[in-house]
């Protein structure tokens, strides 16, 4: 893992170089997608079936053996430990308690003239929500996706899943049970957003399709835009941790983890002004890193594209986490108002804001450079997360 530290002469050059990541189409996955595209258009649940048992390395002979019932869902619910009901549970009530807060309504009022003005809000009628299933398995995905919709009204929520070598995933099938989720197949890859955004005879057409995936799932939701909706196109999983060394170093070596696992070119920082603390954290990493399950997955993204950085201190850090802008900021400090205020502003009511530890709050915000704030009461040892695709 690259260590660095801002007092050196080159350190702009070797962080540039650090986030330097080509986010332009690549030629080859953009051709095999819009060939993907169009045979699932053209040939509909042959080619979608043709694909799946490709590149899943499965034998189904049938859509009927890609389609899950609710009842299948269900099953996979029963099957859990009642703690992790519990959990999954407990997820799902707070993903619908804030999303109800974000309910758009309709409106309107008559101005002078006696013209009647206003908005009308309506739920779409069908999403599709994509859901990874390859290298991992994400029940947070569902929740996430399927959710929204389910607050928002959406009359049917459709869900594609890949489950490579037929491996299903009983987690992310309870999330889609509790979740509400009408129908899912589990067929992934660019075929699954063709066929979502086309319809099959199996595979309905939706008006949206939401979720996260590889490179062939981004190049396909790009291609299919317009066609139907689509939320974004997203690129590698970040983290950057703010530190101000009297974190427990193991807590700090999994929050990198947690977002390094995701693939081999995820991207994962901290930033301190502690050497020693630094020292503590690479120690961990050495230490835990051979219990983690996905340990070849984070090995890699921490030797590619992850760096343990000293700053001069907390408000270099800060300016430094404002230059990256990255997916996800967590600020690990005492004191948020005096070290970080730039970071951290006070929440607007559109902002998400969960405990994440028992002494930790995760706020969605977006990275961009911000004005100082206002002073303002913060719990202390707060963790922040921040999405540049929350709401400014």
């Amino acid at each position: 893992m690259l260590k660095l530290s801002s007092t050196q002469a080159d350190f702009q050059q070797q962080l540039q170089a650090l986030l330097a990541f080509e986010t332009a189409q690549d030629p080859a996955v953009d051709s095999a997608v819009a060939a993907i595209c169009d045979d699932v258009k053209a040939r509909g649940d042959a080619a979608v079936l043709e694909y799946t048992n490709r590149f899943d390395r499965m034998q189904a002979a049938s859509m009927a053996e890609l389609t899950l019932s609710r009842e299948q869902l269900e099953a996979a619910w029963q099957r859990l430990p009642a703690e992790v009901q519990q959990a999954l549970s407990g997820a799902a009530e707070r993903v619908r308690r804030y999303h109800e807060k974000q309910l758009a309504h309709s409106w309107s009022y008559e101005d002078e003239d006696g013209t009647l003005l206003g908005q009308q809000v309506t739920a779409l009628d069908r999403v599709g929500i994509y859901v990874p299933g390859g290298k991992a398995a994400y029940p947070s995905s569902v929740l996430m996706n399927a959710m929204p919709a389910k607050v928002a009204g959406v009359g049917e929520i459709i869900m594609v899943v890949p489950t490579p070598q037929g491996e299903r995933n009983d987690l992310v099938l309870a999330a889609a049970f509790i979740a509400g989720v009408d129908k899912v197949f589990t067929c992934g890859g660019a075929q699954a957003v063709a066929a979502l955004a086309y319809g099959t005879e199996t595979i309905p057409q939706v008006d949206k399709i939401t979720g996260p995936g590889n490179a062939y799932v981004a190049a396909a939701k790009r291609r299919v835009f317009g066609v139907v909706g689509i939320d974004m196109v997203a690129g590698p999983s970040e983290i950057l941790v703010i530190c101000d060394g009297n974190t427990p170093a193991d807590w700090i070596a999994m929050d990198l983890f947690s977002q390094a696992e995701h693939d081999e070119i995820a991207q994962a920082i901290l930033l301190c002004p502690s050497a020693e603390y630094i020292a503590e954290v690479e120690a961990s990493i050495a230490k835990l890193l051979p219990t983690m399950p996905r340990r070849a997955i984070i090995e890699a993204s921490l030797g590619n594209r992850g760096a343990l950085i000293q700053v001069r201190d907390l408000a270099e850090a800060c300016e430094i986490a404002n230059y990256i802008a990255p997916e996800h900021l967590e600020l690990s400090v005492a004191d948020p108002d005096a070290a970080c205020r730039c970071c951290v502003m006070p929440v607007p009511s559109s902002w998400a804001v969960s405990p994440r530890k028992a002494w930790a709050t995760t706020v969605q915000a977006p990275t961009t450079c911000c004005p100082p704030a206002a002073p303002h009461a913060l719990p202390a040892r707060w963790a922040c997360t921040t999405s540049r695709n929350a709401p400014a």
